[in-house]
């Protein structure tokens, strides 16, 4: 009788149903605290604009916090699990997804560096270095946890052995008693591999604090 908005609702409607009574009612059946979840869902599920993947795993998280804490007062006649467990299911699908372009983006950064002409000359005068070409991975939905550490450690094997080429390189041009002229050109190929390897990190970095 006091609603804000009168059924059938829209996705929009029902979160604004839950704002306009989080106080006097939704309050005092869930924490307080999970307001900041409506109104996240409300900002990004009600205003038209495209969302990415790494936004619809928040959202698809913030769901899952949503209908958990309902769960605590009933399960709505069944209801309530079915959509917990759609709404897991399409987390652990995106989840995967990112993982695989990850680390696909990855895999390319490396393949690119790999073919320098610098870093292939330095292989093939470095004893047993890692070839930057070595691991190519072929991420799929479905590759085991084990196997996707495996492909992440073998990238960043990748970019470390690169960067230590390089400075195994560089650092012994600039030995003054090598006695030997480094030519520009040189130098610079080196430079422009290690700004290319330090973007390459960077992007690492990025997405292991997503």
């Amino acid at each position: 009788q006091i609603l804000y908005q009168k059924p059938p609702w829209t996705l929009a409607d029902l979160l604004q149903c839950y704002k306009k009574h989080w106080v006097a009612v939704f309050g005092f059946l869930v924490p307080r605290s999970l307001l900041s979840t409506i109104e996240c869902l409300s900002e990004h599920l009600c205003s038209g604009k495209t969302v990415d993947l790494s936004t619809a795993c928040v959202l698809l998280q913030e769901s899952k916090k949503l209908l958990h804490a309902f769960s605590s007062r009933s399960d709505y006649n069944g209801v309530l699990p079915r959509a917990y467990a759609e709404v897991n299911k399409l987390h652990q699908t995106l989840t995967e997804v990112r993982a695989a372009l990850a680390s696909q983006d990855l895999s390319e950064d490396i393949m690119v560096l790999s073919e320098n002409a610098a870093c292939e000359k330095m292989e093939a005068t470095t004893p047993s270095p890692q070839n930057c070409e070595e691991k190519k991975l072929h991420p799929s939905f479905h590759v085991a946890q084990e196997n996707r550490y495996q492909e992440i450690w073998s990238v960043l094997e990748g970019v470390w052995n690169t960067i230590n080429l390089y400075s195994i390189e560089i650092f012994q041009k600039l030995d003054p008693s090598a006695g030997t002229v480094t030519s520009k050109s040189l130098f610079e190929e080196a430079y422009l591999g290690l700004q290319k390897l330090l973007a390459a990190v960077n992007d690492i970095h990025e997405g292991i604090c997503r």
